[in-house]
């Protein structure tokens, strides 16, 4: 159950600080947005990757082997680092249609994935 609960966590926390990330690349196809300068801006993605912080410690908390979790902390960011790359891909694929992804991008990404494996190999 931690460990269903601290990827779905590690998933949720991933999405807004995605959104906080490059989400505001997007953000002057918005009218309310359009005049918005650069501290607004930031303000507003603080605003955003609060909520990221908000599920991020809980995930790091409960996942944790030294909190009784089933994660070492290596294993911890390395596999919250995947779910970063996943959930930036499906985040670009959807809201950045104009960017192409090639061939050294799913290596790269294949790597990523080989370093989980790594970090939880025995």
């Amino acid at each position: 159950m931690k460990i269903f609960s601290t990827v779905l966590l590690l998933i949720a926390a991933n999405v807004f600080m995605t959104i906080a990330w490059y989400g505001h690349l997007k953000i002057k196809e918005f009218s309310w947005a359009q005049s918005f300068g650069l501290f607004q801006i930031i303000l507003l993605c603080w605003g955003i990757a609060f909520f990221e912080y908000c599920i991020q410690v809980p995930a790091n908390r409960f996942g944790y082997t030294g909190n009784q979790g089933p994660f070492s902390l290596v294993q911890l960011k390395v596999l919250q680092e995947a779910i970063t790359l996943i959930v930036f891909f499906v985040f670009a694929w959807i809201f950045f249609k104009q960017e192409s992804f090639k061939w050294n991008h799913l290596v790269s990404a294949c790597f990523l994935i080989g370093a989980v494996y790594f970090a939880f190999k025995k």
